[in-house]
């Protein structure tokens, strides 16, 4: 007591909740409402990402600190990565703090990824034909996620009406072990693909259609899809390189945007605007230089016009 007053205790500030431990309340809490694949990815961040940090308190360690390990970090991680990785931990320390660190994360570099031209799609087609993972590759050439063609089984495979009936996703969960989800990425994805003729035959040519249609695991096909692009002189497009192709052939063949939108499960028109744009872009820079060549040309004579 001072002057008659009782002085009012200061709250002891909270502190000795080390980064990991808060990462595991975080997750475990989260188990059961979030996909599987989500987790498995929380958990992959948890064991290999800012190791330095993970003894590290929470209530103490001051935003520089923070900021100090992000650029560690990235000297081996791509923007968008350190980004993923930095929403849970700072979804976490939110959690447990009511705070989240102040810091600066790295700007995205746009990196175009590779997929073929519709010039170069045929050549794939036929580079595949008979390979084991034939199947899959024109699955994902039809716009199939790879989780999606992973989850396709073959009671939605309508071979007369040559149709294909998208619906779940398969997914890596706790260990890698694929898990099958009845939700898609979002609700657009659940669809129905046209069967295209040289997916048809593949089809066709199976002779047992029970269970799922592709049973290689999809790193395998990613690396089998590159090691073919490699030797027919095509870039290496993996997984998804082959579904931003059929958006490249979408936009060749003149498809409305808004029918290639639906066809390829997209769930705003935003995404297949990007794409359609960055083509355009690609066909006027083009069209410009067949200008150009007209008139450089010795049949391109102002006479002649």
């Amino acid at each position: 007591m001072k002057h008659g007053v009782i002085a009012a205790k200061k709250a002891p500030r909270k502190s000795g909740k080390p980064l990991g431990e808060v990462l595991d309340k975080y997750i475990a809490a989260r188990k059961g409402f979030k996909s599987p694949s989500t987790i498995y990815a929380y958990e992959s961040y948890r064991k290999q990402r800012f190791q330095s940090m993970m003894h590290s308190d929470v209530y103490t360690t001051t935003d520089d600190q923070w900021q100090a390990a992000i650029r560690r970090e990235a000297k081996s991680l791509s923007p968008k990565y350190i980004k993923n990785v930095w929403m849970l931990i700072s979804a976490a320390i939110f959690e447990e703090t009511g705070r989240r660190p102040r810091v600066t994360l790295p700007e995205k570099e746009y990196n175009e990824k590779p997929f073929l031209d519709p010039e170069q799609i045929p050549a794939f087609v036929t580079a595949i034909k008979g390979d084991p993972i034939e199947i899959a590759a024109l699955l994902e050439l039809s716009s199939l996620r790879r989780s999606e063609m992973l989850a396709l089984t073959w009671d939605n495979v309508d071979l007369e009406n040559e149709i294909i009936y998208v619906h779940g996703a398969r997914v890596a969960g706790d260990g890698g072990k694929l898990v099958h989800k009845k939700q898609n990425k979002n609700d657009s994805s659940r669809r129905t693909v046209p069967i295209i003729e040289p997916l048809a035959e593949a089809l066709k040519a199976v002779p047992s259609k029970e269970g799922y249609v592709v049973t290689l695991t999809g790193g395998w096909i990613y690396k089998r899809i590159n090691e073919i692009c490699a030797a027919n002189g095509l870039p290496k497009v993996g997984n998804h390189g082959l579904r931003h192709s059929f958006a490249s052939l979408a936009y060749h063949l003149q498809i409305p945007e808004k029918i290639a939108m639906e066809i390829g499960g997209w769930a705003d028109d935003g995404t297949m605007h990007k794409i359609y744009t960055h083509l355009a872009q690609k066909d006027i820079a083009k069209r410009a230089q067949d200008f150009r060549n007209f008139f450089s040309s010795a049949n391109g004579k102002t006479g002649d016009i």
